[in-house]
């Protein structure tokens, strides 16, 4: 057993190059690499054990509260042997069993093997910032922080879940556990796992988002207390053993992050960013240096190119194991790469835009709900957020985002909420022409759409605003976080989120949607408080738009063999999931670039990797 827990352990050694341990009880095996931020003495090596060595745990990610339930745990007399903040989980689990994992504020996904009773206890944090998979098969259990680990086993075979394709060409993100490989699953956020001495499997929600409404409180208590937990979270995320800097993206998130982090450190932070040289639409490097040079900080730049592009994209595949979201996945990557240089520890702010919803499309559908509102006379009963007098100098917004909008109404006006919201998220518009009817006709006994009604329905959330952020928070959000977990720990680095902290995302979701999201304004409550945080030309911007990739001049320029080469080959075509004749009519088209192409690339690459080996 050993040695395949030496193999599965080495396929994972980027995200732990510093040091590894394993651990044989019986048919139980634990292994670990690990990546030292907290106490990088030799005391803090993984699998590590309680005093009788009796429990023993593997934690990926870090516990920011530890040093406060660390001084609890010694006045009730327990005995540490180390400064890591993964003995704390193991001493709390002594004192309160599976409900530990509730007392628990970070990114972590860690698994506990209790030798006595013969239990197996795995948990992971509240919004998937770090990963679990896992099998059950043949009465064999394996886990794992990627998948790629677990095929390193006899036991888990790289088979192809057509469910999973659908939902990948649907959303280009899998819903619920599933994965893009049959029988490896996903331990969802939020949620613990129970394996039993009798081979029994349990999975057990141990936190959900609440959108129940604070209607007590005031707006200036709202702004107030956000603006406490934002300056806390990051105080505790700047806990480490190891330098730390910051993403910059010229964003808000990004900003306030680096901004509050410089102000709490009171030295000189390293920040860092990236952009691209073809066009300023590409670059938003200026802006970061707007925010660098108020906060003074050492400040990187890097600039990928197609090169990079062609040279690096199968080896992130590789990295990512299944391939999520859109093409900022590219310019991340080497953004990590180049902090990776500088610091072990870097702090970003994603997860804003989920929270405080700051997505153009909240805006569209909410304007299509101010006008039905406008038209049914239902507007003063308070049933949608903003009158339609109250959105109009906001609808600036949406400049640029005319294509969309065009999209949205050209059919099914005034539809049902979640019909309406899926069709602002769907990716297969685009692409339902080029999906194989044979592979459709294979797999008709499963619906993307209906899974995804389940999910947005699945609520008693009256808000339309809060309907959409949960689904995201549910379902883009872990995404998004598969991305920076992947680009950044590919680099060994470690990036941090704090502006999801579970605390500020359970007061965000506490508070009434005409505060949250006053006027259809994004981010309005966010913008309140960090207005005297960031430079003003930062929070006055409307033009904003992710991590931008000249893809389309790529893919009709430099890429544009290579795109050849890789969709229309003959292998691609064998797999009988794409049409040759609709894939080639859109890579000549004027328009080529599309998510569905960035789509059709990435699950070329995936079955390149994994499945063709």
């Amino acid at each position: 057993m050993i040695e395949v827990l030496k193999q599965m352990a080495r396929t994972m050694r980027h995200r732990g190059p510093d040091d590894e341990g394993f651990y044989v009880d019986g048919n139980l095996g634990l292994g670990h690499q690990r990546l030292s931020i907290i106490d990088l003495s030799p005391v803090g090596r993984q699998p590590m054990c309680n005093e009788d060595e009796t429990v023993w745990i593997v934690c990926n990610g870090e516990i920011y509260n530890y040093l406060e339930l660390r001084a609890e745990l010694t006045e009730k007399g327990h005995i540490f042997r180390s400064q890591s903040d993964t003995e704390v989980i193991l001493h709390l689990y002594e004192d309160e069993g599976f409900d530990c994992v509730s007392r628990l504020n970070g990114m972590f996904a860690f698994a506990i093997w209790n030798s006595r009773k013969k239990v197996l206890f795995a948990a992971r944090d509240h919004f998937g910032i770090k990963p679990f998979y896992y099998s059950l098969k043949n009465e064999c259990f394996v886990f794992a922080s990627e998948i790629k680990a677990l095929l390193q086993t006899d036991l888990v075979q790289p088979v192809v879940n057509p469910e999973g394709i659908l939902d990948y060409l649907t959303f280009q993100f899998c819903l619920d556990e599933k994965t893009l490989f049959k029988d490896i699953f996903k331990l969802p956020p939020g949620h613990i796992l129970i394996l039993k001495p009798n081979g029994s499997l349990q999975l057990k929600k141990y936190w959900d988002l609440d959108f129940t409404i604070d209607t007590d409180s005031t707006e200036k208590y709202f702004e107030e207390r956000l603006g406490e937990l934002l300056e806390n979270s990051i105080r505790i995320q700047l806990r480490a053993d190891v330098p730390i800097g910051a993403h910059l993206s010229g964003g808000l998130d990004s900003s306030t992050t680096a901004c509050l982090a410089a102000s709490i450190r009171g030295t000189q932070i390293k920040t860092f960013c990236g952009g691209f040289e073809d066009g300023h639409q590409f670059d938003e490097t200026p802006y970061a240096r707007t925010v660098a040079k108020h906060i003074e900080s050492d400040h990187y730049e890097v600039f990928p190119t197609a090169a990079d592009f062609i040279e690096s994209m199968p080896r992130l595949i590789y990295y990512m194991d299944e391939p999520v979201a859109g093409p900022g996945l590219f310019p991340q990557y080497f953004v990590s790469k180049l902090a990776s240089r500088h610091v072990k520890v870097v702090l970003g702010g994603q997860g804003g835009d989920e929270i405080f919803g700051g997505y153009t499309r909240y805006l569209i559908a909410y304007l299509e709900e101010c006008i039905k509102g406008g038209i049914s006379g239902t507007q003063e009963a308070h049933k949608y957020v903003v009158s339609f007098e109250s959105i109009l100098p906001n609808l600036l917004q949406l400049q640029g985002y005319e294509p969309l909008l065009r999209h949205f109404w050209k059919d099914g006006l005034f539809e049902d909420e979640a019909r309406r919201y899926f069709r602002l998220i769907d990716r297969r518009d685009s692409n339902q022409g080029f999906i194989s009817e044979d592979f459709l006709a294979k797999n008709r006994g499963y619906d993307s759409f209906e899974k995804y009604c389940d999910l947005f329905r699945s609520t008693d959330c009256r808000s339309l605003i809060n309907k959409m952020t949960r689904f995201d928070m549910k379902t883009l959000l872990p995404a998004l976080l598969h991305v920076e977990d992947r680009t950044s720990m590919a680099v060994s680095l470690e990036s941090r989120v704090p502006l999801l902290d579970r605390r500020i995302v359970d007061l965000v979701a506490s508070m009434p949607p005409m505060i949250k999201y006053k006027g259809g304004r994004s981010k309005y409550i966010f913008r309140q408080v960090v207005r005297n945080i960031v430079p003003y030309k930062i929070y006055d911007r409307t033009d904003k738009m992710g991590f931008p990739v000249p893809l389309k001049e790529w893919f009709s320029g430099p890429l544009k063999d290579f795109m050849y080469d890789i969709l229309l080959s003959k292998k691609t075509c064998e797999r009988g999931i794409f049409r040759k004749e609709a894939l080639s009519e859109l890579l000549i088209s004027k328009q080529p670039y599309g998510r569905a192409l960035w789509g059709a690339l990435n699950l070329e690459f995936w079955f390149r990797t994994f499945i063709d080996k």
